[in-house]
């Protein structure tokens, strides 16, 4: 497979300002001869500029417009590539041939059609950043496939629109990427491997990524979670409830704390996880509310008023 084979998308909101790294991400990967396409939701910081100095492919569209799943799509169909990768503009690469590593699996195997990248934290996360990254994100390389549901539960849709790559054809299968307020890679992973394919971890492709929520900000992400999930009843049945792993994350947390004799935390991690599960049940019921009530709990506030609010 020729380095034209596949492209490099990653949508933008005021990359420069927000972001250490942006340029430098760029520069690697245009050092690297990858092609990139950055599709750049009207960012007032001068991230087009930035990326036209740099020689990236640039698509501009209006911030109202942004959409997790459609934006994706409207980069994919730009594509005529074997396979799409999809980055985020707050990964900050490790290695130039994190690309390659990636898409080993897609080249390798026919029944492999998406993969994705292990997440470690960026230097000095603190516990509830780093841990979230250890615990979906593993030493060890994976395959899964629909039958695994029974071993994994949801974690078999597992994915990540931070760092992830995709078989066009397969996506063209399922008619891309919903147009969904949240989880559109989850959505996607769940209908392809429904499809009889597979998806690959793997776990020597790395990215540093990670993020510090607030109990707010923790709460609104995961109502948008649970709003969307309920609007995929068919995925849920197959996958079951997200409280199950939820559980065994929080879990986890309480006793990797209690073994590091951070006590103190505790009060802490026990509020937070119970902010993350009240957030996912009210998303998850949340077309019971009012529009106005909706947007007030989700982190996505432009959706609710955008031509894609459903």
């Amino acid at each position: 497979m020729t380095k034209s084979s596949f492209i490099i998308i990653i949508p933008t909101l005021n990359a420069v300002k927000s972001v250490v790294g942006f340029a430098e991400n760029i520069k690697i990967l245009m050092n690297c001869g990858h092609d990139v396409l950055i599709v750049d939701s009207s960012s007032t910081d001068g991230t087009a500029e930035l990326v036209k100095k740099l020689g990236a492919k640039l698509i501009t569209i209006p911030r109202s417009e942004f959409n997790h799943g459609a934006t994706r799509e409207l980069a994919r169909k730009e594509s005529e590539t074997d396979i799409v990768v999809f980055l985020t503009q707050d990964v900050k690469i490790v290695s130039e041939d994190f690309i390659e590593k990636l898409i080993e699996p897609l080249v390798q195997e026919q029944d492999i059609v998406v993969s994705y990248a292990r997440q470690i934290p960026f230097d000095g996360a603190d516990i509830f950043e780093s841990f979230p990254r250890e615990f979906n994100y593993p030493d060890d390389s994976q395959v899964r496939s629909i039958e695994d549901v029974k071993k994994y539960g949801i974690y078999t849709f597992f994915c990540s629109n931070s760092c992830a790559a995709y078989r066009n054809s397969a996506l063209n299968e399922i008619e891309g990427f919903d147009t969904v307020i949240h989880s559109e890679d989850y959505f996607a992973v769940a209908k392809l491997l429904s499809k009889g394919y597979k998806i690959a971890y793997v776990a020597e492709s790395i990215v540093k990524h990670s993020h510090k929520y607030s109990l707010i900000e923790g709460f609104k992400r995961n109502f948008d979670i649970g709003y969307v999930r309920a609007q995929h009843p068919d995925i849920q049945k197959i996958a079951g409830q997200a409280e199950s792993r939820g559980r065994i994350f929080a879990k986890s947390l309480l006793l990797l704390l209690i073994k590091n004799h951070q006590i103190h935390l505790v009060p802490y991690a026990i509020v937070q996880s119970a902010t993350k599960w009240l957030g996912y049940r009210i998303g998850y019921y949340g077309h019971y509310l009012p529009v106005f009530i909706r947007k007030m709990l989700s982190g996505q506030l432009y959706y609710w008023s955008s031509k894609y609010r459903s």
